[in-house]
C-alpha cells in the first residue's frame, strides 16, 4: 500500500507537469513570418557605417566570432594612442590567453575562503574579498589568465621631412564598413596624397588582409608595422613597457613572407605574414617590424640587428622591380604552428569574407521596419542590424565572451557567466543556434570544477562561477562568488537548443542532460528550508542581480525566486522527456518554494527590503525585478502586480545608474504585459546608458566604453516583440504597437519561451 507521501508526490507530479507544460513546452511550432519577403540586402546596407572624420569614439572592427581586429580611420591600428581614453584598439582572439608567472603558487583552490552563515546558521565558505581589499594574491587571482593582445598592425606615415604623421594631418576622411560584404574601406589624404585602404577579416583563419593604394607607398612614406606587446588584464590590453619579458622569434623563408613564434612566460602562439613582392621586412626595434618598399626605411628606427635580415633583404631586392603604389598584406595568428606559405592572398580573403557575410545575412532571422510611420523606426532598425554584426564578430567563440568582447579587456580580461545569457541567448531566436552552441561545451569542460565548488560549500550538483576564464576558476570578489542568477542559465540554453532542434530531439536531450541535471541538483540543494515559515527560501547569504543589497542579509529576491521555479520545472520536464522519473527533492522544493514577495501591491525587489519602494537608495542598478515576467515567462507571477511594479520603476528609477541590458529587459516585461508602446519606448529610452554610437556600440562609463550585453539583449527583445513568445497574442509582431505607426516585417525568427 502506498504511503500518503507517495500518493501526494504522484498527484503533485501530475499538477506540476501541467504547470511545466504551460511554461516550458511542448516546443511550439515556429511562428508564421510576415507575408512579404524582406529585401535583406537593402535592409542591411542602409545601415552601413560611414564616418567622415577621425573619430576616437567610433573605432570600427572586423572579425569572425573568434578573432577581431579594431582599427582607426586609416583602416589599421595606426594611432592607438588616440584611443587610450576611449576604446583601445585591440587584436584579440577566443584562444589567446596569457598568465603572468605565479611565483607564489597562488590558486583559488588554496585561497582562504571566508565563511558566511545561511538561514539556519550553517557555515558556507566563499571566495570573498572583505572590504574589497586587493592583496597581491587577490590581484593575481583576478588578473590571470587574461585575454592577450596578439599584435598591433598599423601604418607608419611620414612627412617628406621624415617626421611622423599625427591624427589631424589626415584630411578628407571617409571610412565605410560594408556590412553585407564584411569589407572596410578607408579613404583619406595625407600631405595632399590620396590613400585608399581595404581591410577584411578572413572568416576561417584568424587573419586580417589589407590592400593599400597610394603614391606614398612608392615614395617610401607609407609602410606597415607589426608590433608585439606583453600581456595584461588592464583596460589598455597591451603592455609596451616590458620588452624583456617576452620573446619574438622569426624565420623568413622568402623575401615576402615571415613566420613568427611568440613566447610570453609559459604561453606561446604563432603569427605569419605575407605581402606583395614590392616590399621587404625590417626589424626596427625589439618586437617591432616594418614592411616597406625601401631598404633604407624612413619608417622606423635603425635596425636592431642589421645582419639578421641582411641576406634575405638582398635576395628580395634582386627580385623586386620598380616600387609600386600598391601594398598588400595578410597577417594571421594561431595557437598552433602557422606558416606564411599557407596564407591566402588578399583577394582570396576578401572573396571568402564576402561569401561568409552574404550567407550570414541571407540566413538567420531578419526584421524590417522600413514601412513604419513612426519616425523612430530607422534608429531601432539600425540598432538591430548593427547589433547582429557586433555580436557575430565579438561573441561567437568557444568561450563565453567578456563584456567588451574581442576589442579590449575589462574586469582583468575575464568573462562573466551571468552575462553569457545577454551576449548569446538571442542567437537561438535568430535561427543561428550554432553560434550559441559553440560556447556551450565550456560548461561540460568546467563541470568537474563547478561540482567541486558545490561540494566544498556543502551543496549537491554544480555551482557555476561568475567572473572566470578558460579553466573555470572563480575570481575572488566581494560580489561575484555570491551571485546566484547565473546558476539556471545553462538550463535556459539547453531548452533553447531543444526548441531550435525540434520537439522530440533526443540527441539534444542526451547532449545537455548532465548539465541540466547538475544545475538543478545545486539549485534544489541551495534552497534552504525555513522551519519558522514552512517554506524553502533563497539566502541569506546571496547577492542578487540588483547588486546593491547587503549579501549577508539579503533573501528571496523576486527575479531569482522566479528563475529557480522556472529552472527546476524545466529540469523536471527534461527528465520526463528522457523517460526518467521526476526528482522528488526538486518537486519538494517546487511545492514549498517561497512565493515572490509583494508589498503595497507591487513585487518587492527582495523580501529582505520591504522599504524598497520608499527608500530611494534601492531604486538603482538593475531593475531586475521586472525580469521575472519578461526575460522569464513568469511562473507564479501575477501580471497585474507586475504591471504596477513596472509602472513604478518607469516613473522612479535612477536611470543614470543602470546598465545597457536593463532597457531590453524592461521592453520584454512590457511586451508580455501587453504594453507594446512602452516596449518600444524602453528600447529607445533616452538615457546615457542606452546610447548606441555610430559604430553600434553602447557606452556605459569611462573604461567601459562598449558593452555588448546591451546589443545581445536588444536582439532578444526585438525577436520577442516581432515573433512573439509562448502564449503571446496570435498576431504579427505582438510586442509592437498596433496603432498604424509600425509596419513590422520579419522572417525566420523563433518565438521566445
Amino acid at each position: 500500500m502506498q504511503s500518503k507521501t507517495a500518493l501526494w508526490l504522484h498527484f503533485h507530479s501530475i499538477v506540476l507537469l501541467c504547470t511545466v507544460a504551460a511554461h516550458a513546452g511542448p516546443t511550439p511550432a515556429a511562428p508564421e513570418a510576415s507575408p512579404r519577403r524582406v529585401d535583406r540586402q537593402a535592409l542591411v546596407t542602409r545601415h552601413n557605417i560611414v564616418l567622415h572624420q577621425f573619430d576616437a569614439n567610433n573605432p570600427l572592427t572586423v572579425g569572425n566570432g573568434e578573432f577581431a581586429f579594431t582599427v582607426d580611420a586609416t583602416g589599421l591600428q595606426t594611432f592607438p594612442e588616440a584611443f587610450e581614453q576611449t576604446t583601445p584598439l585591440g587584436t584579440l582572439s577566443d584562444w589567446g590567453w596569457h598568465t603572468i608567472p605565479n611565483t607564489n603558487g597562488w590558486s583559488i583552490d588554496t585561497f582562504q575562503f571566508k565563511e558566511f552563515a545561511d538561514l539556519n546558521g550553517r557555515k558556507v565558505p566563499y571566495a570573498d574579498v572583505p572590504g574589497n581589499n586587493q592583496t597581491p594574491e587577490i590581484k593575481w587571482l583576478r588578473a590571470n589568465p587574461h585575454r592577450l593582445h596578439l599584435g598591433q598592425i598599423g601604418f607608419v606615415l611620414t612627412h617628406a621631412d621624415g617626421s611622423p604623421a599625427r591624427t589631424n594631418d589626415l584630411i578628407d576622411v571617409e571610412q565605410t564598413l560594408d556590412l553585407w560584404d564584411g569589407l572596410l574601406t578607408s579613404h583619406f589624404k595625407f600631405d595632399g596624397q590620396p590613400v585608399t585602404v581595404k581591410t577584411v577579416c578572413d572568416p576561417k583563419l584568424d587573419a586580417i588582409a589589407v590592400r593599400v593604394e597610394s603614391p606614398l607607398v612608392k615614395q617610401d612614406r607609407l609602410a606597415i608595422q607589426i608590433h608585439f606587446p606583453y600581456g595584461t588584464g588592464e583596460t589598455k590590453t597591451a603592455d609596451w613597457s616590458k620588452p624583456d619579458a617576452h620573446e619574438t622569434f622569426l624565420n623568413q623563408p622568402g623575401p615576402n613572407e615571415v613566420d613568427f613564434f611568440r613566447k610570453l612566460d609559459n604561453d606561446e602562439y604563432f603569427a605569419a605574414a605575407s605581402w606583395t613582392k614590392n616590399a621587404t621586412l625590417r626589424e626596427v626595434e625589439r618586437h617591432r617590424f616594418v614592411i616597406c618598399t625601401s631598404t633604407d626605411s624612413r619608417a622606423g628606427a635603425p635596425v636592431s640587428d642589421p645582419a639578421r635580415l641582411d641576406k634575405s633583404r638582398h635576395r628580395a631586392e634582386s627580385e623586386f622591380g620598380a616600387p609600386s603604389d600598391t601594398l598588400e598584406l595578410v597577417c594571421a595568428f594561431s595557437s598552433t604552428n602557422l606558416t606564411a606559405k599557407s596564407l591566402p592572398t588578399f583577394a582570396q580573403s576578401k572573396s571568402a569574407a564576402q561569401e561568409h557575410w552574404n550567407h550570414f545575412w541571407r540566413t538567420g532571422g531578419a526584421i524590417d521596419l522600413s514601412g513604419s510611420k513612426d519616425p523612430r523606426w530607422f534608429e531601432l532598425e539600425r540598432r538591430i542590424v548593427l547589433s547582429q554584426y557586433l555580436t557575430a564578430i565579438q561573441d561567437a567563440g568557444q568561450h563565453p565572451p567578456q563584456e567588451t568582447g574581442l576589442t579590449y579587456n575589462t574586469w582583468e580580461g575575464k568573462f562573466h557567466l551571468e552575462m553569457h545569457w545577454w551576449h548569446e541567448a538571442h542567437f537561438a531566436l535568430w535561427n543561428r543556434i550554432g553560434l550559441l552552441e559553440k560556447s556551450l561545451g565550456y560548461y561540460q569542460k568546467i563541470l568537474p570544477r563547478a561540482e567541486a565548488t558545490a561540494q566544498k560549500q556543502g551543496y549537491a550538483g554544480a555551482r557555476w562561477p561568475k567572473m572566470t576564464g578558460p579553466g573555470g576558476a572563480e575570481s575572488p570578489s566581494p560580489i561575484g562568488p555570491f551571485l546566484i542568477w547565473q546558476q539556471p542559465h545553462p538550463i535556459f540554453y539547453a531548452e533553447l537548443c531543444y526548441r531550435s532542434h525540434g520537439d522530440g530531439d533526443r540527441k539534444t536531450l542526451e547532449k545537455y542532460s548532465n548539465i541540466v541535471f547538475a544545475t538543478a541538483g545545486f539549485m534544489a540543494s541551495y534552497a534552504t528550508w525555513d522551519d519558522a515559515t514552512k517554506r524553502y527560501v533563497l539566502g541569506p547569504t546571496l547577492q542578487c542581480a540588483q547588486e546593491i543589497f547587503p549579501k549577508d542579509k539579503t533573501f528571496n529576491p523576486t527575479f531569482e525566486l522566479t528563475y529557480w521555479r522556472w529552472g527546476l520545472e524545466t529540469a523536471q520536464l527534461w527528465r520526463q522527456r528522457l523517460g526518467l522519473p521526476r526528482d522528488e527533492k526538486w518537486d519538494a522544493v517546487l511545492k514549498d518554494l517561497a512565493k515572490p514577495p509583494v508589498g503595497d501591491g507591487k513585487y518587492l525587489f527582495t523580501e529582505s527590503t520591504p522599504d524598497c519602494y520608499t527608500n530611494s537608495k534601492w531604486n538603482a542598478d538593475h531593475p531586475s525585478v521586472t525580469a521575472a515576467l519578461g526575460l522569464l515567462p513568469g511562473p507564479g507571477v501575477d501580471a497585474e502586480t507586475m504591471r504596477r511594479t513596472l509602472d513604478w520603476v518607469w516613473k522612479n528609477w535612477n536611470w543614470p545608474d543602470t546598465w545597457g541590458w536593463d532597457y531590453p529587459m524592461l521592453a520584454m516585461c512590457a511586451a508580455r504585459l501587453g504594453e507594446p508602446e512602452r516596449a518600444v519606448d524602453a528600447l529607445l529610452l533616452d538615457t546615457p546608458k542606452n546610447h548606441y554610437a555610430l559604430n553600434g556600440q553602447v557606452y556605459q562609463r569611462p573604461g567601459l566604453t562598449i558593452y555588448l550585453p546591451a546589443n545581445g539583449g536588444l536582439l532578444y527583445a526585438a525577436t520577442m516583440m516581432a515573433a512573439g513568445w509562448d502564449g503571446a497574442p496570435k498576431k504579427n509582431a505582438p510586442g509592437f504597437p498596433d496603432n498604424g505607426q509600425w509596419n513590422v516585417r520579419w522572417e525566420n525568427l523563433r518565438s521566445a519561451p
